[in-house]
């Protein structure tokens, strides 16, 4: 969809001027001649960047920004004369930028670039708090002692509001996830959250993209560039792979740290930015400390609050199957018409599965199966890849067959049951010939309360 803009000027040759090149640039421009007429346009169309003129008859420009602004519109202030005082109460009061008229096309581009770009990341991070504001600390993370542990440091750092943490743990164990999640329960939940992996950048490109720049800074800055940090503002930034971060701007980065100060590349003038930092690496820092490649300084700084994710291998069985079931009703959505089971021993193999890729791979081979079983009654074996089915065909065919304690044979019986028939725990309880209070008893005793849920 094209991006949209709002021309709010009681001057028909600027409505027409500033029309003809956001049209011309491929936005879909709405026009209004007065205040009024203007905040009944936007409450119609909701557009991504507003310019307001700041002269308008009536009700003035000033006015109609402090109602946009409250509304969570993103506004460029226009005016025909050169007012500094004028132009920092705009700014106080959440405009986006101030530019004078005659306006210059690529200024004006730019900056209604800039503030389409923070439009949408600021809904994007509204939905995300929406989805994960609700959840309860351990929701999501598992139900066994070791992920019950590390669902309430999750929740200590997130009543926090500034402290910086490091995710630690291999790729894919959902490092990025687990941040989102930090920033959403926080009390910055209602800033942007911003994530840039730093593996493959060069210095030149990651400071540019983490600091911003300046017109002229190097041969293609040809206009000025607002970095991440200054974009994150008031809420948090997230530095995955942190330790591939370029050495010559490891200093830079202990300076924002501990000052909260910038400059941008090719700048004077020192920048400030309240914003939490997140960083993740699946490397052990305390290597690259060792061997010269990552500060010791920055280190300690960055790892106030470490975390560390385990991969899928070492958690629960439990654990791998309530992954399983909330990866499969999440997948789910984006695939109408995939069924929304899985058969028991499409489950049990999966759950078995050492998974080297972790999270990653899990939801990948999950999606899989669901574009493959659309039209089936439930995800079965044949709808997994081939490791996987050989894998349990290898383990089904042993000669001598596994002896399991009687306590995980009822838990397995059990938590089959619940899959088949899609968590009716009535009918499940008739089905293994025991009352309904005591198949709650041996739920709860075996940790199977979310097995055949959606």
């Amino acid at each position: 969809m094209p991006r949209t803009v709002l021309v709010v000027d009681d001057d028909p040759g600027v409505l027409r001027v500033l029309s003809r090149y956001f049209s011309r640039a491929g936005w879909e421009v709405h026009e209004a001649d007065s205040g009024e007429e203007g905040l009944r346009r936007w409450e119609a169309a909701r557009p991504d960047v507003v310019l307001l003129d700041l002269d308008l008859p009536g009700m003035s420009g000033r006015e109609v920004l402090d109602v946009l602004v409250s509304r969570g519109a993103s506004v460029i202030m226009l005016t025909g004369h050169t007012d500094l005082a004028t132009a920092v109460d705009a700014m106080q009061a959440g405009a986006e930028t101030f530019l004078t008229k005659p306006v210059d096309f690529g200024h004006v581009g730019a900056a209604a670039e800039r503030a389409a770009e923070k439009q949408e990341l600021r809904r994007a991070n509204e939905s995300l708090a929406r989805s994960l504001a609700g959840r309860t600390e351990d929701d999501g993370l598992g139900t066994s002692p070791g992920m019950r542990a590390l669902a309430r440091q999750v929740s200590m750092l997130s009543a926090s509001a500034d402290t910086t943490a490091l995710l630690l743990g291999e790729s894919g164990t959902g490092k990025s996830w687990v941040a989102q999640m930090i920033h959403a329960r926080s009390p910055r939940a209602r800033g942007p959250f911003v994530e840039i992996n730093c593996a493959g950048l060069s210095g030149t490109f990651l400071d540019s993209e983490l600091f911003g720049h300046e017109r002229g800074a190097f041969t293609d800055a040809r206009e000025m560039k607002r970095g991440l940090f200054e974009v994150a503002d008031r809420g948090t930034l997230f530095l995955d792979e942190i330790g591939d971060l370029a050495p010559e701007l490891q200093p830079k980065l202990l300076k924002v740290l501990e000052q909260r100060t910038f400059r941008r590349l090719g700048g004077t003038r020192e920048m400030s930015v309240d914003v939490r930092l997140l960083a993740a690496t699946n490397r052990d820092l305390q290597a690259e400390v060792r061997a010269g490649r990552f500060r010791e300084d920055l280190f300690y700084r960055l790892s106030v609050f470490p975390l560390t994710i385990p991969p899928l291998r070492e958690r629960s069985r439990e654990d791998v199957m309530e992954l399983l079931h909330r990866s499969l009703v999440d997948l789910g959505r984006r695939h109408p018409g995939a069924p929304h089971s899985m058969a028991p021993r499409a489950a049990e193999a999966l759950a078995a599965y050492a998974w080297p890729g972790n999270v990653r791979e899990l939801r990948n081979v999950l999606e899989r199966a669901l574009v493959l079983a659309v039209g089936s009654e439930r995800i079965d074996l044949e709808h997994l890849p081939e490791a996987l089915r050989a894998r349990n065909a290898a383990k089904s065919s042993r000669g001598t067959a596994e002896v399991l304690p009687l306590a995980e044979m009822e838990r397995r019986h059990i938590e089959r049951a619940l899959h088949v028939l899609n968590g009716n725990r009535s009918l499940a309880a008739e089905k293994l010939g025991i009352s309904r209070s005591t198949l709650h008893a041996k739920i709860q005793q075996h940790g199977l309360e979310k097995v055949g849920k959606e």
